[in-house]
């Protein structure tokens, strides 16, 4: 007897989440996105229509609860990530989770508890994206040795935009929606990890240059997420990070990472928006480009890989939940350093 089709909800249909998530998933053969519910039945509706999904909910309890689907794609704004995965687990779904994982460390915990206690059912984070064709050719170059010790990465990401006075309030500006996630932080140290593995401490100093923004209705708001912050960490497989991310620098490169060692050091930066990577050893005069033959660039294979992994074809690598977990807390440390002055030690050790 064939299997079934795979049938999919989708809850909150973000851009992400339609740029990417609906089409690759309803391209997989085998694959049904049967519903999806939006922050409005109107919105749910035009989505519906735009990608022929056959079902409008009204709530998400509408598709978490329905038996005959069979795996949920969450893109919701964060505040919503933990209790939407934990209702899907127990209800029997696998998840898709859009990043970042969650408010905070605490609730990115109980969603891998969640995981953990429903082992047969998959849980995926969308991963960083943002140097997937080169992450392969870093870490393959570190691993054979070629920087030697770690000393330091230092890098610098940037938006490239002078403060705006009169900019309106994003949900990513907004702490009851994104938690402690600032900016596009956790984002990059997600793409770290996989080179050189997480920090042992932190320190972080912060500032808020455009101290108000305005809502929709014209309601002028304070921020509390930093616009601007400076990291300092020290790794656990030795050496230091030293990590700059700003949303009002202005000419600033957006990004220029180097990572430096006692043999030799890397570099990853952006030209006129696209990556290019370098590297040279101490016998070397200059930094050359590296060539990534096409076997070794790494390329956005979400749904297809979450897909699999339900199917049994293969297991989660970008991005499982106990990774999810790990940026996470290194974003709380981040938080609690800038508020307190004081070196955070990782793990975190969370009281329950």
């Amino acid at each position: 007897m064939p299997k079934r089709d795979i049938k999919v909800g989708v809850i909150g249909a973000g851009t992400n989440t339609k740029k990417m998530h609906i089409p690759n998933l309803q391209a997989i053969k085998g694959v049904q996105v049967v519903s999806v519910a939006n922050r409005s039945r109107a919105s749910g509706e035009k989505v519906a229509k735009a990608f022929s999904i056959p079902n409008v909910a009204d709530s998400w309890e509408d598709i978490i609860y329905e038996d005959d689907v069979d795996a949920i794609c969450i893109g919701t704004w964060p505040n919503m990530h933990a209790p939407l995965t934990i209702a899907a687990l127990e209800s029997g779904k696998h998840v898709l989770c859009e990043a970042r994982m969650a408010m905070n460390s605490l609730e990115a915990q109980a969603m891998f508890e969640a995981s953990r206690t429903h082992p047969n059912l998959v849980a995926q984070v969308v991963p960083a994206p943002l140097t997937l064709e080169y992450d392969q050719t870093i870490s393959g170059l570190i691993a054979d040795g070629y920087i030697g010790e770690l000393i330091t990465v230092d890098a610098r990401i940037a938006g490239s935009h002078f403060p705006d006075w009169d900019s309106t309030l994003s949900w990513r500006q907004d702490r009851d929606l994104s938690g402690n996630n600032i900016m596009f932080m956790g984002i990059w140290y997600e793409c770290m990890m996989r080179w050189v593995g997480t920090a042992k401490t932190v320190q972080a100093i912060g500032q808020n240059v455009v101290r108000h923004r305005l809502r929709e209705d014209g309601r002028r708001v304070a921020m509390t997420i930093p616009d601007h912050i400076d990291v300092l960490c020290t790794m656990e497989q030795g050496g230091q990070m030293r990590l700059t991310v700003s949303a009002v620098v202005g000419h600033l490169p957006g990004v220029d990472i180097y990572i430096c060692g006692t043999e030799g050091t890397i570099r990853l930066h952006d030209t006129n928006g696209v990556l290019s990577l370098q590297a040279g050893q101490r016998r070397h005069k200059k930094l050359s480009t590296v060539k990534i033959p096409k076997s070794k660039r790494g390329k956005w294979r979400v749904e297809e890989e979450f897909i699999n992994a339900i199917n049994g074809r293969e297991h989660i690598t970008h991005t499982d939940f106990a990774t999810g977990v790990k940026y996470m807390e290194w974003t709380d440390a981040v938080t609690k350093a800038m508020r307190t002055g004081k070196t955070v030690h990782l793990p975190l050790e969370i009281d329950y």
